[in-house]
C-alpha cells in the first residue's frame, strides 16, 4: 500500500479531482467529529484508492487500519457511510445507520468520519471525425466525462475497458472491423450512428464472426434516443440524452475492482478491537494459536494475564 502523507489539507481535494477526472474511484473521508487525545483534526481528510493507495490523513496507527477496512466496504457498496471509531462510551446516541467500530487506542481518543465514494466518470471513447463527433465529445465534456475522440484507423480494443462506452460514428468506413475490435474488451455500451437498415447488414456480419448472441443483443444501431428526423448536431444530443438516461438507471456502474488483498482479522483479546491478522498487529503465539493486538501495550497486558 502506497501511503502519500505529503497530500494534506487542500491538496486532498486537488487530487479528489484529478482522480475523479481520470476515472479512478475512491472514498473520501473528512474527520467530522473528534474528541481529544487523538492526531486526527476536525477536517482532516484522506483518500483511498481502489489501488490500495492513502493520500491525506485522518488519524494515527489505531484509526488507519480500521479506515482502510471501511474504506474498501464503502467502496464495493458504492454508499456513503458515518464510521465512528472509539470506545463506545464516547459517542452517546449515534445517527441511524453510523457504522461503530470499538477502539481503543492508549490515546483514548475518539472520531467520526464520513466516509464518501466517488465512482468514475463515464469514459467515452467515439470513434470518428464528423462534426457529429466533434459535437458530441464537445457535450460529454461539458458534464466531466472522461472522452477520447478517436479516428477510425487508429481506434484499437486496448483503449478500452468493461466499463467504456463506445460511438462508432465513422459513416460506414471500416464499421464491422472496428465494431468486431471494440465488442472483444466487453464494453458496456456499444452504439453505431447508422439507419436500422444499416444496422441489420451489420448485424448479420458480425454474427459470422463468433460475436456472442447477447452481445449481438446489446449493440445499439442507431445510437441514442429517437427524436425523429435530426440534424447531425441534434443527433449528438440524442445520443447523449441516451447514455445520460442509462447511467442514471445504473447501466453503466459495474462492480469496483480493487487491486487491494484481502486481508483477515483478529480481535484484540484485551480490548476488543478488530485488527488485520498481519505481522505488523504484534503478534503472540499461544499454544497453537495466534493473538493479534492494537498496540504493545496489549500485547503485554496479555502476556501479563497468560502468566498470571
Amino acid at each position: 500500500m502506497e501511503l502519500g502523507r505529503a497530500v494534506e489539507g487542500w491538496g486532498v481535494l486537488e487530487r479528489a479531482v484529478d482522480l475523479a477526472r481520470r476515472g479512478e474511484p475512491f472514498v473520501l473521508a473528512t474527520v467530522v467529529w473528534r474528541e481529544g487525545p487523538s492526531s486526527g483534526q476536525h477536517g482532516s481528510r484522506a483518500i483511498y484508492t481502489a489501488a490500495d493507495e492513502i493520500h491525506g490523513w485522518i488519524g494515527g496507527a489505531c484509526s488507519e487500519p480500521v479506515f482502510k477496512r471501511e474504506a474498501v466496504k464503502t467502496l464495493q457498496a458504492g454508499t456513503p457511510r458515518l464510521l465512528a471509531l472509539g470506545a463506545r462510551d464516547r459517542f452517546g446516541e449515534l445517527p441511524k445507520g453510523t457504522m461503530s467500530v470499538e477502539m481503543s487506542c492508549q490515546s483514548e481518543g475518539a472520531l467520526q468520519i464520513y466516509l464518501e465514494p466517488v465512482m468514475s466518470m463515464p469514459h467515452l471513447v467515439i470513434v470518428g471525425d464528423s462534426p457529429m463527433s466533434q459535437t458530441l465529445a464537445e457535450q460529454a465534456g461539458q458534464l466531466d466525462w472522461n472522452v477520447e475522440l478517436v479516428h477510425g484507423p487508429n481506434f484499437g480494443e486496448g483503449l478500452l475497458s468493461s466499463h467504456s462506452i463506445v460511438v462508432i460514428a465513422t459513416q460506414g468506413h471500416g464499421d464491422e472491423d472496428i465494431l468486431t475490435s471494440a465488442l472483444k474488451a466487453g464494453p458496456a455500451y456499444v452504439g453505431v450512428v447508422a439507419s436500422a437498415k444499416r444496422g441489420e447488414a451489420i448485424r448479420s456480419f458480425l454474427a459470422t464472426q463468433s460475436i456472442e448472441a447477447t452481445q449481438l443483443e446489446a449493440l445499439r444501431i442507431p445510437a441514442g434516443l429517437d427524436l425523429g428526423s435530426t440534424t447531425h448536431k441534434e443527433m449528438a444530443v440524442a445520443i447523449l440524452a441516451e447514455l445520460v438516461q442509462r447511467r442514471a438507471r445504473g447501466d453503466f456502474t459495474g462492480a469496483v475492482e480493487l487491486t487491494a488483498p484481502s486481508v483477515e482479522t483478529a480481535i484484540d483479546p484485551i480490548c476488543g478491537m478488530t485488527v488485520d491478522a498481519v505481522d505488523t498487529s504484534n503478534p503472540l503465539e499461544v499454544g497453537d494459536e495466534t493473538y493479534y493486538f492494537c498496540c504493545p501495550g496489549c500485547r503485554v497486558a496479555f502476556e501479563s494475564q497468560q502468566g498470571a
